[in-house]
């Protein structure tokens, strides 16, 4: 099969449809060098994975989240062309494993970290006065442009929503399991495949002119934004991090239905379809009632069963403010610039 550009999918049958998305193009000597092995079949050769360069790498830059977004999505769709094998394959296992150590040691040097988990709770349904964030700024004067392009960041999570915290399901028990399975339920769409998030999410961004394919838009993402996808799916992985992952998607219902509310003030300001308003309409009830099922009933049982993880939940938490408000700051900073948040123009 001939080779084109570095989103052309290599090493499909003839006619073969893809199983997945297209590699993205590399940022970087590991990304790089991820990317060059997952066009061949496992394993690779000899010292074709750097785990030196892995190590030295800049944790939360484009190199480094890229490589680690590419190996994390093998346990999601995978890619067009790469040979569904590369999943466990134990030298690229080892080459994340080396990237999440530093992933992990970067933000826990930049949390605070503790043991106070009702405080973090209580700090995320306090709004600070004069609170200016991304969904603030598009609610009060954002245009069609600033719109997408936050819809295009959020597309790498939105688009397989509620995926990475299924991990945790097997992971808890009694109350905690059932509360969460509830939660992922309605994030599933209780039953009714259109009514599943991810899919809401596609209409939404099909209604606002963008491609609704899945990956489409990761090499427009910069490393902002790979880091809050990669976080999730960090932390969905790893038993030992089943706490924090409690933590983080705690933040993300309790924090969800304010700034839902924002975005659809926001999308009818602009005069969007109601498909795409309907996507954040959805959530402001829904995540409303997550709110209390994950604080009270999964970490609070999580924490009445052990104790000891209350630690993981409050780092779950800062880790995932701490992402969060990287890539808030991201995109305001460009913006405020008069210029794009992300690496590729839209029609890239």
């Amino acid at each position: 099969m001939t080779v084109g550009a570095d989103r052309t999918p290599i090493g499909a049958p003839a006619g073969a449809p893809p199983a997945g998305p297209p590699l993205p193009g590399a940022r970087g000597p590991v990304s790089a060098a991820v990317r060059d092995a997952l066009t061949q079949d496992p394993p690779p050769e000899p010292a074709a994975l750097p785990l030196d360069r892995a190590r030295a790498a800049d944790p939360l830059g484009e190199d480094a989240q890229l490589a680690l977004y590419v190996c994390y999505e093998l346990h999601y769709r995978g890619f067009a062309g790469v040979a569904e094998s590369w999943e466990w394959q134990p030298d690229l296992l080892r080459l994340r494993g080396v990237l999440e150590d530093r992933f992990l040691a970067a933000l826990r040097e930049a949390v605070p970290g503790g043991t106070d988990v009702t405080g973090e709770l209580d700090a995320l349904l306090v709004e600070p006065l004069g609170a200016r964030g991304v969904s603030h700024r598009l609610k009060s004067h954002g245009t069609w442009e600033r719109m997408r392009e936050y819809l295009v960041h959020r597309s790498l999570y939105q688009l397989k929503e509620a995926d990475p915290q299924a991990w945790l399901i097997p992971r808890l028990t009694g109350q905690a399991k059932a509360s969460l399975v509830a939660v992922e339920f309605d994030e599933f769409g209780a039953g009714h495949g259109d009514r599943v998030h991810a899919r809401l999410f596609a209409d939404l961004m099909a209604g606002a002119g963008l491609d609704p394919a899945y990956g489409r838009y990761v090499d427009h993402a910069p490393a902002p934004t790979l880091a809050t996808v990669n976080l999730m799916s960090l932390l969905g992985l790893h038993r030992a991090l089943r706490g924090a992952m409690a933590g983080h998607f705690a933040v993300l219902e309790i924090t969800s239905s304010p700034g839902s509310q924002r975005l659809a003030r926001a999308l009818e300001r602009l005069g969007a379809e109601p498909r795409c308003v309907h996507f954040f309409t959805e959530h402001i009830e829904a995540d409303a009632v997550h709110e209390q099922l994950m604080r009270r009933c999964v970490i609070g049982d999580l924490l009445d069963r052990e104790p000891d993880q209350a630690a993981a939940v409050a780092f779950g938490v800062q880790a995932t403010n701490y992402l969060e408000a990287r890539w808030s700051d991201h995109l305001l900073a460009a913006w405020d610039a008069d210029r794009s948040s992300l690496r590729l123009p839209l029609d890239a």
